[in-house]
């Protein structure tokens, strides 16, 4: 299959699949998120009530005994969230571990479609137990069991697309990111409807976790309709013919019949040459691409040891009405960031600089660590240590949107030249490492997240 023989990607279908695939993969998450007031507003009900039952007793509640009075359900609230975070990032990291190393054992359609069905059972159970009564400490518990089941089928399946993009053109990664960062859009933009409907807790989690399973279930139409595009089948089929002929080389060397020097390939010289086998050395992809992982690493270290730990502490402070204090957050802090990171995400199908060997980009990586002061110093309320030194609401956007944007730009960088570093054969394997050190940054920043709080 030459090049001259390349078929097209007609009508961007395929690139539009991997942004809907991209999207899938975390809008879901992202509401699960959103909803968290949701969580903890029903952890606090003494009585525990269903939404309907809530909705109809609006009036009782609100002279009844508050929520404060019932020590264990008050104290399940205020740690949900750092359990949630311990729940979440324990079994991201775990499962996108064992994913880089067993991928090549489980079928890709097993890892991908299964993960996507798995994900849509336990939204689906999610949606129907807000109807559901339930005390404080067994709902705490399905809660957290469910946000490990849905952290441990979604690094399988984020590193299992990343693997997947690894095999096509370089600009394909891009739309991952992008449908992933448009995700977080999504999820600010329905907060703040949120906000100005003033609908009900309960109702609004309802709505994220059935618009969560119609996401979902695009998804795996999305997914399931690639097979049938010439596009994906050609670079398919590109990856099988270099796996054949890598196993034609061993096969030779096995029986001694060493190739010609000419159509030799470096890294095989003699039959005692036993390190390389059919299936791709992952000490030899870690070290062609770990300059990126730790980029990407690094990148996502900063940006959730940032964000949003400290940046959703910061106050406003410009005097006016208390429309601006309710949305403040909302609009500076979450939206700010999801839409400038989504811009960087997708700068990068048209534009890709520094290279992928180039000195620049683990220099630029680094130097995000100037985000670290700019953001502690903003008017991040309340703060024991250090000053306030960028005060006005302008400094805090500003410094957002740059914080945002790099994030998204450099990490999508980092995620696209990662498979481009190795063989085509090595590819999905070298995507699925990218992604466990993406997800290695996020739990690191989860744990800094503490430290740069604690010294404000």
């Amino acid at each position: 299959m030459t090049t001259s023989h390349q078929p097209q990607d007609r009508y961007k279908a395929v690139w539009l699949i991997f942004f809907m695939l991209g999207l899938g993969t975390l809008l879901p998450w992202n509401f699960f998120i959103t909803a968290t007031m949701y969580f903890t507003n029903r952890l606090d009900n003494s009585q525990n009530m269903s939404l309907v039952t809530a909705k109809l007793n609006k009036d009782i509640q609100a002279t009844a005994t508050p929520a404060a009075s019932s020590p264990e359900r008050s104290s399940l609230s205020a740690i949900f969230n750092n359990v949630m975070t311990l729940c979440a990032m324990l079994p991201l990291l775990f499962f996108t571990c064992l994913n880089s190393f067993l991928h090549q054992r489980i079928p890709q359609s097993v890892r991908i479609l299964g993960n996507l069905v798995a994900i849509l059972l336990v939204f689906l159970i999610t949606a129907i137990l807000v109807k559901v009564q339930m005390d404080a400490l067994p709902f705490f518990i399905i809660t957290m069991i469910k946000i490990m089941l849905i952290n441990s089928f979604g690094a399988i399946l984020q590193g299992s697309l990343f693997g997947l993009v690894g095999l096509l053109p370089i600009s394909y990664t891009a739309p991952i990111m992008s449908g992933q960062g448009l995700a977080g859009f999504f999820t600010s933009v329905a907060m703040i409807c949120t906000i100005a409907s003033g609908s009900e807790l309960s109702e609004s989690a309802f709505g994220y976790f059935i618009t969560a399973c119609v996401v979902i279930v695009v998804t795996i139409i999305c997914y399931l309709s690639l097979p049938r595009l010439e596009f994906y089948r050609y670079y398919q089929q590109l990856k099988l013919e270099g796996s054949r002929e890598q196993e034609t080389k061993l096969d030779l060397i096995s029986k001694g019949e060493v190739p010609k020097a000419g159509k030799e390939e470096p890294g095989i010289s003699t039959p005692n040459c036993q390190p390389t086998s059919t299936s791709p050395s992952i000490k030899a992809i870690l070290k062609n691409i770990s300059v990126l992982a730790f980029s990407v690493c690094f990148v996502f270290t900063i940006t959730i040891g940032l964000f949003p730990a400290v940046a959703a502490e910061v106050k406003p402070s410009i005097a006016g009405t208390n429309a601006w204090v309710n949305y403040f957050i909302p609009v500076s802090c979450f939206l700010t960031f999801n839409i400038f990171d989504w811009l960087g995400r997708s700068l990068t199908a048209i534009f890709m600089w520094p290279g992928k060997d180039s000195r620049w980009l683990p220099s630029l990586v680094v130097a995000r660590l100037v985000f670290v002061p700019l953001l502690l110093l903003c008017n991040v309320q309340p703060r024991k240590y250090l000053p306030v030194v960028f005060e006005h609401d302008a400094w805090f956007i500003f410094f957002m949107a740059a914080f945002a944007f790099s994030n998204g730009y450099l990490a999508s960088l980092c995620m696209s030249f990662g498979p481009r570093k190795v063989k085509p054969a090595e590819a999905e394997t070298a995507g699925a490492i990218m992604a466990f050190f993406l997800c290695l940054g996020l739990a690191l920043g989860a744990v800094f997240s503490f430290l740069f709080r604690a010294i404000v």
